[in-house]
């Protein structure tokens, strides 16, 4: 605000100069609404972020065109449009951050609407960015831990795919790496992510209905199994390698 203020009245100050023509006039003005549009947008910290592949693709056969367009341009967006909304006058709205706004909320009953939509926001960009089209090889380094901890990769996917099986209602499955270093599958229900609880999320799968019904109907277990196929190992051993 302060350097908006300051443009508005530097610039109405020279426009009373003498010597001003109307081409010194016509860009004055134009400083001042650019100072006005970039504080409005300033505002508006949330936004989309872009796909990290072609939606006209989609993620076949996990995820068709149609479904992949839904999700993103309807449900993600909407959850972007929605905190931008409930965060205006509120101390998030000029926070970038999403995890700051998610752990900030969390415990918080009257900023419930907040989280939710902030925690949907992160939810997604993460779901997305754990997916890549035709998948990709699991690094050794992520296949040795997760082996480490869960007897071979093949047990793990059996237990996360039956954890996300069984998780009642919408919501989404992670899995997590604890404080101790350790690794773990985790539920959350609705909006819920591991950030509140202090664990690091590595991989997620988003089992609302909405991310699967329109290519597999109520068919949660065969979305499930073909998931795996687009997996993208290569940013989950990112992630724990940055973790570390």
């Amino acid at each position: 605000p302060q350097v908006v203020n300051f443009v508005r009245a530097t610039s109405a100050s020279y426009e009373k100069l003498p010597n001003m023509n109307s081409t010194m006039i016509r860009s004055l003005s134009l400083a001042r609404r650019t100072a006005t549009r970039v504080f409005l947008n300033r505002r508006s910290v949330q936004t989309l972020p872009q796909l990290p592949y072609d939606i006209n693709n989609g993620l076949e056969p996990v995820i068709s065109p149609q479904a992949l367009d839904l999700h993103y341009n309807k449900h993600h967006a909407g959850y972007v449009a929605k905190f931008n909304n409930l965060a205006k006058d509120t101390q998030w709205m000029t926070e970038e951050s999403l995890e700051k706004i998610i752990v900030g909320t969390a415990k918080d009953a009257n900023s419930a609407a907040l989280f939710n939509n902030a925690a949907q926001i992160y939810n997604h960009t993460f779901f997305w960015e754990s997916m890549t089209p035709g998948g990709s090889q699991m690094p050794a380094e992520l296949g040795d831990a997760i082996s480490n901890q869960f007897g071979s990769v093949e047990k793990f996917q059996d237990a996360f795919s039956a954890y996300a099986t069984s998780l009642f209602g919408s919501g989404w499955t992670w899995l997590v790496k604890y404080g101790d270093g350790s690794l773990g599958i985790e539920n959350y229900s609705n909006a819920g992510n591991p950030l509140p609880d202090g664990h690091v999320p590595l991989l997620t799968l988003d089992v609302w209905e909405h991310a699967y019904y329109v290519d597999h109907q109520n068919r949660r277990p065969d979305f499930i199994k073909q998931w795996w196929g687009v997996v993208n190992w290569e940013k989950v051993a990112e992630r724990m390698k940055n973790s570390a």
